[in-house]
């Protein structure tokens, strides 16, 4: 077996192996190459395995490097997960081998694989889950596999007037992008510019699907989700902070939910949480499962594992200013240190 750096001409037959590997996840696209490349500035390090004239694993890299957040290779940042995909466990383990040797080349902080199983004696994080939905064949069987008290609060939810429009592509990035800026000023988190949004639709735009729910026809709660091999996977979402009292979220997810149904996708990753928050129990009511997911690192200049989440305390400080700052000064600051937030 051979494992070499992948071209662009590889792209086609690196995207015909992650669609029919079993073990492969969205977030190893060869569309993401472009998109952290082109739209963030990152270097790409996207790792091939052939034998003979066969791919049999990929493992997409991605460098990021900044001064206030410290030199990584990461696969994949700014998504759910990612990590390697083979056709069995000693051609990813060679991935992970071969991409150790590359950190160790680079002389980076670290290397980090957000994946769905540990590698080896690397050290390994578990904070991490994939919630999940097993959709029913009919949005009407998905309905009774909710709990009796959570059916109440879905129909409460949707007295509030509330309306809720879909669409492939780009169609409706504004109103998502709307949203998303008030959400993650009152999460305290800075924000990509929606460039970066929009160079995902560009590079994948059949993959991708946005929901909004509008009120009085302003929209306040957004999700845009990918959408592989009979999977919806849930990527960004977020509630205009002033509708919270009209409980969007219910009748957003359960039109995500009944859409996802009706058009005969089998799964609902409804995005990866920390275990025991808010959100896995906000998940957990549309009947979501947990799946371990496994951050294993491989240390090169650091000295210990990094602790990038805004559960460290060092950050709240940051988080807590951040979320009083006006939106106008926050879509110019923001962008350069979101694209350092792996």
């Amino acid at each position: 077996m051979r494992i070499r750096p992948a071209t662009a001409a590889d792209g086609a037959r690196w995207n015909a192996f992650v669609n029919l590997c079993e073990r492969a996840n969205f977030y190893q696209r060869w569309e993401w190459n472009a998109i952290n490349r082109d739209a963030l500035g990152h270097r790409t390090h996207f790792l091939l395995a052939e034998r003979g004239e066969t791919v049999v694993g990929v493992l997409p890299l991605v460098r990021v490097r900044t001064l206030l957040f410290g030199d990584l290779l990461t696969s994949m940042p700014f998504v759910n997960f990612g990590g390697p995909a083979g056709v069995d466990d000693a051609t990813e383990d060679a991935l992970v081998e071969a991409a150790c040797a590359e950190a160790d080349r680079m002389r980076c902080d670290h290397l980090q694989l957000r994946a769905t199983r540990a590698f080896g004696a690397l050290p390994v994080g578990t904070d991490k889950v994939s919630m999940t939905v097993a959709l029913l064949p009919t949005a009407e069987a998905m309905m009774q596999a909710f709990s009796q008290k959570h059916r109440h609060n879905l129909r409460r939810a949707q007295k509030n007037a509330i309306t809720v429009r879909q669409a492939s592509g780009g169609e409706l990035l504004d109103d998502f992008y709307a949203v998303l800026r008030l959400s993650w000023q009152r999460l305290g988190t800075p924000l990509y510019r929606r460039d970066y949004f929009a160079r995902i639709i560009a590079e994948m735009p059949e993959a991708i699907r946005i929901h909004v729910a509008y009120h009085e026809g302003k929209p306040i709660a957004v999700a845009l989700n990918g959408e592989f091999r009979g999977t919806v996977e849930g990527m960004w979402a977020g509630v205009d902070p002033a509708a919270q009292a009209l409980q969007p979220n219910y009748v957003l997810y359960w039109e995500m939910i009944r859409d996802a149904c009706e058009r005969g996708f089998t799964r609902f990753h409804l995005g990866r949480s920390t275990k025991d928050s808010g959100a896995v129990a906000f998940k957990e009511k549309w009947a979501a499962t947990p799946t371990q997911l496994y951050w294993n690192y491989h240390l090169v200049k650091a000295k210990e594992l990094p602790r990038l989440n805004p559960d460290n305390p060092k950050y709240q400080r940051a988080i807590r200013t951040w979320q009083r700052l006006p939106l106008g000064l926050l879509d110019v600051v923001g962008p350069p240190i979101a694209r350092g937030i792996p």
